[in-house]
């Protein structure tokens, strides 16, 4: 069972983002210029504060600011010291394998080592027609470019053959990553192919737990350690990403972030079919489900159940939540890195 795992022991708590488009004083919505401008300010902000890591996901549509992650990690990187750079997930199938690798092994040159990669189909569409692909390819696109992804990071001359594009024979790929290889994980939103794939390429896993009770993914943590049995490998780490939000107390967490997450949640639930968000909904949320909100205390005690329930080695949480002001994100990171991570650290050591 995951919960058998003791890989949680050394488990780090780290915050992510899609750069949503947030609201200034007057609640008008700010540029996407300037809301890139603030993820920045709040990547500086996590490394200050001894963060190790702060992901930033890719979206084609108009509630997120950040189209491609490595730009603005980049960007980051020049401005700070020790901070991890990574994506929250970069959309493979309506990308080049080649391009991708090549564009963080730039932020891993400039950053000194640090840059990593999550690689998921994403959880929106737009990308696809946006970049001339036919939806109707959704896994199959993504299954072959994973394939040429990994051989990619063998960092030796390619010779690959798919369906999708033309093959490579012994085709060098430059710039390579200065030291050793580069950090890739898989991003999975919970479907048990995803989960064996993962295990068949031996990356690490990366679970988008969204909504409900965390402990209902403990089946795919299973799968994945009984895909790795019969692949006759050690198993790569598990990591978790989900939403949540910090503050003094338990009360102004919730108070804060309710509007603003309703606004992001009807939205997107308009798009997918889904009801309205009832404050009920959210509180169930907050209270037995994948929301992270309240006071440091229980966002930590939460985290480490979380953590300790799934056998983590590693826990996002997406601190952004539709149009919550970057002030108020900028305080929300602050107690996660002074208060959260520490209390989560001294829970899973205890």
């Amino acid at each position: 069972m995951a919960a058998g795992s003791r890989g949680w022991k050394r488990c780090v708590s780290r915050p992510d983002t899609f750069g949503d488009v947030t609201k200034d004083a007057a609640g008008a919505p700010l540029s996407h210029a300037q809301v890139i401008r603030n993820v920045v300010d709040e990547a500086v902000l996590a490394d200050q504060l001894g963060i190790n890591f702060i992901g930033l996901g890719e979206h084609h549509r108009a509630d997120f600011a950040i189209s491609t992650p490595e730009t603005v990690l980049a960007a980051i990187a020049a401005h700070t010291q020790n901070i991890r750079l990574g994506s929250a997930v970069t959309v493979l199938s309506s990308d080049d394998p080649i391009r991708v690798f090549q564009r963080f092994a730039t932020v891993d040159a400039v950053s000194n080592g640090r840059a990593e990669v999550i690689l998921g189909r994403g959880s929106f569409t737009e990308s696809f027609p946006l970049f001339g692909f036919d939806l109707r390819q959704y896994n199959e696109l993504f299954e072959e470019k994973l394939d040429l992804f990994t051989e990619l990071l063998k960092q030796e001359p390619v010779s690959w053959e798919g369906k999708l594009r033309p093959p490579l024979k012994g085709q060098s790929v430059y710039p390579p990553v200065e030291h050793g290889r580069l950090k890739t994980w898989i991003g999975v939103g919970g479907s048990p192919e995803s989960v064996v794939r993962a295990a068949h390429y031996d990356l690490p896993l990366m679970l988008a737990i969204i909504g409900g009770d965390p402990k209902r993914f403990a089946p795919y943590v299973d799968l994945h350690q009984r895909a790795y049995q019969q692949f006759g490998r050690t198993p790569q780490p598990i990591g978790v990403h989900s939403p949540g939000y910090v503050a003094e107390t338990d009360a102004q967490a919730r108070e804060e972030l309710w509007p603003d997450y309703k606004v992001m949640r009807d939205r997107i639930g308009k798009e997918r079919g889904w009801p309205p968000m009832s404050r009920d909904e959210f509180v169930a949320e907050a209270e037995h489900g994948s929301l992270y909100v309240g006071a440091p205390e229980t966002v930590a005690r939460k985290i480490a159940a979380t953590v300790k329930a799934l056998g983590a080695a590693r826990f996002q949480l997406k601190y952004s939540a539709g149009p919550l002001p970057h002030e108020k994100l900028m305080k929300s990171i602050e107690l996660y890195g002074n208060k959260v991570v520490p209390m989560v650290r001294d829970m899973l050591a205890a």
